[in-house]
């Protein structure tokens, strides 16, 4: 390299410096500006608790590197989600494909207006492509459309399915998608039903 560019560079390196650290500074009083608000505007009501606002280990690295941890920190998180996903007691990842789409299709539960115990449902056309015949769907999650037709329904698969929707964040420290079990949003149950919507080649996420 040129050593003219060489000190070129090392020049923009030092003046930058001071402007990163004001960025930097910027951004971390932006953070807490905005946690106080959250948490001065956010009350308890029903069963939307206001410890919801509280910030899990998790949660608090993924908004402290903006969803861009070192590596080392993300693989140790991902470790410590990985041990806690609570497989299903009876070795079986599967329910009922039927009841998985009706749990894709609700996004009802865990407003204030619900009452204590009312199951939640999954939203999952919320984020994701799923059957084929229906247009309303999100996009900040990959399209699920012919899931189980590409990827099979193996046990291993099934095992995968299972993990991803129990605890996402075990996999991807900074994923989007919720913590459906770890955080009990859904059930075993619920989280089977669901595998199977996915999997199942009579579901409508396998069918044209």
């Amino acid at each position: 390299m040129d050593p003219r560019a060489i000190l070129c560079l090392a020049l923009a390196v030092v003046l930058a410096g001071p402007a990163l650290a004001a960025d930097a500074a910027r951004d971390a009083a932006l953070d807490k500006k905005t946690a106080a608000i959250i948490e001065r505007d956010f009350h308890a009501k029903g069963i939307a608790r206001a410890d919801r606002v509280k910030q899990d280990e998790l949660q608090r690295l993924c908004t402290q590197f903006h969803d861009q941890p070192p590596q080392k920190i993300a693989e140790r998180v991902e470790r410590a989600q990985q041990a806690a996903i609570k497989w299903p007691a009876d070795g079986s990842y599967l329910g009922d494909w039927r009841a998985g789409e009706k749990l894709a299709q609700s996004g009802a539960g865990m407003t204030w207006s619900d009452p204590a115990g009312t199951p939640a449902g999954g939203n999952c056309y919320n984020c994701h492509q799923l059957s084929a015949k229906e247009i309303a769907f999100g996009t900040i999650g990959p399209s699920l459309l012919h899931f189980g037709r590409s990827r099979g329904n193996t046990p291993e698969t099934q095992r995968y399915v299972y993990a991803r929707i129990y605890n996402a964040k075990a996999q991807n420290m900074c994923a989007n998608m919720p913590r459906f079990g770890h955080l009990a949003i859904l059930s075993e149950a619920q989280i089977k039903d669901l595998v199977s919507l996915l999997l199942d080649p009579e579901s409508p996420v396998n069918k044209d």
